[in-house]
């Protein structure tokens, strides 16, 4: 037995990965491992899980083998529970259909969502009724053993948004415009979907606040294209500008009404805790950054030398 115990494993490949089904004994646990490839001896298995005093421990889930191992070395992996996980990344500034795309192509997943409406979904998650899901998951690498769930992973994105929400709303600068978290989540977005330029986070936000402030539109490329959905098509037009949507902040006064994207922890910040400048005003340089205009004027010669290359 102790000859045995300490032998590498045969492998039909390496690593070999595998799965042991919950409930599942060491016996049982044993031929299901040999069933996907690697020549454990399931009776040997179990005499030394039984005499080690570690077969009420082993924990089902997804593993790994590598060459060398050992059955011992096994054992004590599988009472440890050190699962194999998976990883899906959700990126800052997805919108939440993209996110959903990344979950339903994710390996390793049960994809319990497909199928279920928005609501439904925010239901089975523990959102609280009438909670749209778009803004409301955090973006983040995520890990999982496999066949885990894929609604456990939004519930998880879920919570990671509303506790660090709830710490940066906690932490707010003073006198914001912003009369709720939500609105802040919202104006988030709006950063996310709008900085080329890390350093220009908290200038951007200054920007919005000081245009909420003063009662002027936030005239924000991105909402509009967020409130064209699929009719938008890489290019926007001075129509596209002029046509109301419930997000096109061209036309509408204030914040949209829900996030436009998933917006991440350094854009939560930037919302709360803006520069402190006058800027009404903004334009993409071309090189990612953001030139910052305190009167029309200056934003007009910034959009001559910048987008219409002017002299």
């Amino acid at each position: 037995m102790a000859w045995w115990a300490s032998s590498p494993i045969a492998l039909r490949e390496s690593p070999l990965d595998f799965s042991v089904r919950p409930g599942s004994s060491a016996l049982s646990a044993a031929r299901q491992i040999n069933q996907q490839g690697a020549d454990l001896q399931p009776r040997l298995f179990y005499w030394l899980a039984r005499l080690s005093g570690r077969g009420a421990e082993l924990k089902a889930g997804s593993y790994e083998i590598t060459q060398g191992m050992t059955p011992w070395a096994l054992l004590e992996r599988m009472a440890r529970g050190d699962q194999t996980l998976l990883a899906v990344t959700i990126p800052e500034g997805w919108t939440f259909a993209q996110m959903l795309q990344a979950l339903n192509t994710a390996p390793g997943l049960q994809h319990d969502a497909a199928g279920l409406t928005e609501a439904q979904l925010m239901q089975r998650i523990g959102a609280p009724a009438g909670t749209a899901p778009e803004g409301e998951f955090f973006p983040d690498t995520y890990l999982y053993a496999r066949d885990s769930s894929e609604l456990d992973v939004l519930r998880r994105a879920y919570l990671a948004m509303q506790k660090r929400l709830a710490a940066a709303w906690a932490e707010r600068a003073p006198d914001l415009p912003l009369k709720t978290p939500q609105q802040a989540l919202i104006l988030a977005s709006l950063i996310e979907k709008e900085t080329g330029n890390p350093q220009d986070r908290d200038k951007i936000a200054a920007v919005f606040i000081n245009r909420l402030r003063a009662g002027m539109p936030l005239q924000s490329d991105p909402t509009v294209i967020y409130g064209m959905g699929a009719r938008y098509q890489g290019n926007l037009t001075k129509r596209d500008l002029q046509t109301f949507t419930p997000y096109n902040t061209y036309v509408i006064n204030g914040l949209p009404p829900s996030p436009i994207a998933l917006p991440g922890e350094a854009a939560l910040h930037a919302a709360l805790h803006p520069a402190p400048i006058k800027a009404l005003y903004f334009v993409a340089r071309g090189n990612g950054s953001s030139q910052f205009s305190d009167t029309l004027a200056q934003h007009n010669a910034a959009v001559a030398r910048y987008i219409l290359k002017t002299p």
